[in-house]
């Protein structure tokens, strides 16, 4: 009879061990300054910032005929939450609070005003005017007073951050608070104020003139 021989399990040479953990000790050291587990690493190494963006480039210009009369400063807190189904938001979700602070101006179109627009009595005492109504231009996000106020991530988008070009990435909730800013725009008197405005501006400016009478209105 034969025995069978056993074959002895392979031996990992101490070579390998040693890569290993050196590989496993720089994951974890590594994924401690990402993630924030581990106080005061972000400030081993310390940081520099250098600017070596190029020139800006002119790429066309605009000749503008609008006459912006008024401007109205905004602010909204925008809560963006992220839920991933049959996960809880501890493995898989993300909610960021933000401010985002921003203004929009309203404007008067004065290139739209044609011929028929004006009219002007023959010895120049008498003036009527009607122009387009007021709009607003595009809201403008300042990220002098935006910022986020916390943000919570799963596991799964900590660990997805440390692969990302762009990690913790605010475009979602920038857009949300650009489109609730002008949202807002929309629902306030701005645009009433700058038609104001602009009637009081072009009567003084005819009066100066030499006009008495200046009549402005509004319609299209």
């Amino acid at each position: 009879m034969t025995t069978p021989v056993k074959r002895l399990p392979r031996r990992v040479p101490g070579w390998a061990k040693v890569v290993g953990a050196l590989v496993l000790v720089l994951v974890v050291f590594f994924a401690g300054i990402r993630l924030s587990v581990v106080p005061g690493l972000k400030d081993l190494f310390g940081t520099e910032t250098q600017d070596r963006s190029g020139p800006a480039l002119l790429k066309s210009i605009q000749d503008l005929s609008r006459y912006d009369a008024a401007s109205g400063n905004f602010q909204v807190v925008v809560d963006l939450e992220k839920d991933a189904k049959f996960l809880p938001d501890a493995i898989r979700g993300t909610r960021t609070l933000y401010v985002g602070a921003g203004t929009v101006d309203a404007y008067v179109d004065l290139g739209k005003v044609g011929d028929d627009d004006v009219q002007v009595n023959g010895d120049r005492t008498s003036a009527t005017l009607r122009l387009p109504h007021a709009q607003l231009g595009r809201p403008a996000l300042d990220p002098d007073r935006s910022y986020a106020v916390s943000k919570q991530r799963g596991l799964f988008d900590r660990l997805g951050d440390l692969f990302s070009d762009n990690p913790n990435g605010e475009q979602a909730v920038q857009k949300l608070a650009v489109r609730h800013i002008g949202d807002a725009a929309k629902e306030s008197e701005l645009t009433a104020r700058a038609e104001t405005n602009t009637r009081s501006m072009l009567e003084g400016l005819l009066r100066s003139l030499g006009f008495k009478e200046v009549r402005v209105s509004y319609g299209n």
